[in-house]
């Protein structure tokens, strides 16, 4: 992610694309998810919204720039594709594998030129993304979501 001179953000680096692995964010905190798991996705998902246009600091705490946060995309499979996505987040429901499909729209994003960055703790998963892609925990989303 761009700097500016002085350390500070860099105002002309573009927003980045946020790629939400929902299942791997929503297992990070143990609060019953697994009782209900499209109700535990919609809950989760109704904290997103307001993370577009957010400008939120480094990931993980990591020094660096902020990011602005531009698109949020939450990926979904299983049970859990019956959440109901809340508009202004855009909602992938996995064919198969969620994993697969978490590469595959983050291929499809930076071949289109956008910055990305997926929110996962899978390192299956992060060893799958191209080197372009920037990965971040779930620990910073949880704290972006105030859950």
């Amino acid at each position: 992610m761009s700097e500016a001179p002085g350390g500070g953000p860099d105002s002309s680096a573009p927003p980045v694309v946020v790629i939400v692995d929902v299942a791997n964010v929503m297992g990070s905190r143990p609060d019953g998810w697994w009782r209900d798991r499209a109700a535990a996705a919609t809950r989760l998902l109704g904290r997103m919204p307001g993370l577009v246009g957010r400008t939120a600091g480094a990931p993980d705490g990591a020094s660096g720039p902020t990011v602005t946060i531009g698109r949020v995309v939450a990926v979904l499979e299983g049970i859990a594709k019956a959440a109901a996505g809340p508009a202004g987040i855009e909602v992938v429901r996995a064919a198969a594998d969620g994993d697969g499909a978490i590469v595959d729209e983050a291929t499809r994003l930076v071949e289109a030129g956008e910055r990305v960055l997926v929110v996962t703790a899978d390192r299956g998963l992060r060893a799958r993304l191209a080197d372009d892609v920037a990965v971040v925990g779930p620990h910073w989303f949880n704290d972006l979501v105030g859950r």
